[in-house]
């Protein structure tokens, strides 16, 4: 059974509303038992909770983050339970939304009074799906009246579009959907990128690799919009059909796992699970001897509506390489502040399986 759980999230006056009647429509065409966890702030504020009543913006916040995980933790018993083998959860707004909304002192004790992190809260969603606000660029739509939670002004839900973003920039796969002239297109893009998350044949995706002069990590770690994520893959024994790797994934000291199996057979798509703690240490005793561990940092870059991740190895003092996945776009606008050396997309000599046989490569 296939549960994948994805959020959509977005400044005010996003389209979140539309995005979901479509994603209803054209999901369940394509064989998916489609779920909608509802926005637990529009439920909260409209039911008489509200920031402004609460004894302050942290303690309103950790109601909304309690119920909304409890929400989702009661969409995901149930989908266990139904009689279909793909099952699509979207949450209209996700547990990292908060951040955007407190102050860094206050998000961090939200968490701690809940006995969360902010890596495990961030990346237990499969994908995320940024919608930009009409305040951007589109001003003349934007508007309060769909929504009597709303009260934010352009030049706020400009703000506020910003701060959401970063708060989600580290994810492994989140994707930004900018305006479109026409909605349609907005609402288009957003299906093909769903669809192309979750494998859909139909829709073309690409990656693209280039090798890049060594980035100025002041510069990186002093944006609003990177997030620095530490590494380790590792290499299982392989059987000759398929390439297993591990992966551990995460910062300060709090770390997720993921297990994924790619197919030798490049017709065939790459299978990645989240794992336990357990399971990884238990599955390193299968490490391949004959590759060594690849530790990098990565960093994550929001440029625009483009997602780029920077890995910088401890291997390389003077390059590192960046990567982009694009589906139906081959137009990347590369970050002003990083300079190209050349595209490797199709050496395999940059790739990490490689990087590992050779453990370290200098030229």
């Amino acid at each position: 059974m296939q549960i994948s759980k994805i959020v959509i999230t977005g400044g005010p006056c996003a389209g979140k509303s539309s995005a979901t009647s479509r994603i209803k429509k054209e999901f369940t065409k394509l064989g998916y038992a489609v779920l909608f966890v509802p926005e637990t702030a529009t439920e909260l504020i409209t039911g008489g909770v509200t920031p402004w009543d609460c004894g302050s913006v942290a303690e309103y916040q950790k109601c909304q983050l309690d119920l909304q995980l409890k929400k989702e933790s009661i969409f995901e018993e149930a989908a266990r339970t139904m009689r279909t083998d793909k099952v699509l959860i979207v949450c209209d707004r996700g547990a990292l939304d908060n951040k955007a909304y407190m102050t860094p002192d206050d998000f961090y004790w939200m968490l701690g009074e809940l006995g969360l992190n902010e890596v495990e809260l961030r990346d237990h969603y499969d994908a995320v799906f940024h919608l930009v606000t009409a305040a951007k660029g589109n001003g003349k739509h934007y508007t309060t009246e769909n929504n009597s939670a709303r009260t934010e002004t352009v030049e706020e839900a400009t703000a506020l579009d910003d701060r959401l973003i970063s708060a989600w920039t580290g994810h492994p796969h989140l994707r930004v959907i900018e305006n479109r002239d026409d909605f349609e297109l907005k609402m288009n893009r957003l299906v093909e990128e769903i669809a192309a998350f979750l494998g859909a044949p139909e829709i073309e995706t690409a990656e693209r690799r280039y090798l890049i002069e060594y980035p100025d990590i002041v510069w990186l770690e002093s944006m609003p919009n990177c997030e620095r994520v530490e590494i380790i893959q590792t290499y299982l024994k392989s059987d000759g059909e398929t390439e297993t790797r591990l992966r551990q994934r995460g910062n300060k000291g709090n770390y997720v796992y993921f297990k994924s199996v790619k197919p030798k057979n490049a017709s065939k798509a790459e299978n990645e699970s989240r794992i336990t703690k357990d399971e990884y240490l238990e599955l390193l005793m299968e490490a391949d001897t004959n590759k060594r561990q690849i530790r990098k940092n990565r960093y994550c870059l929001t440029y625009g509506s483009q997602y780029f991740e920077i890995d910088v190895y401890p291997f390389w003092k003077d390059k590192a390489l960046m990567k982009i996945e694009l589906n139906g776009n081959n137009n990347v606008e590369i970050p002003n502040r990083i300079k190209v050396i050349a595209e490797v997309t199709d050496k395999p000599e940059y790739k990490n399986a490689y990087l590992a046989t050779v453990g370290i490569k200098t030229e």
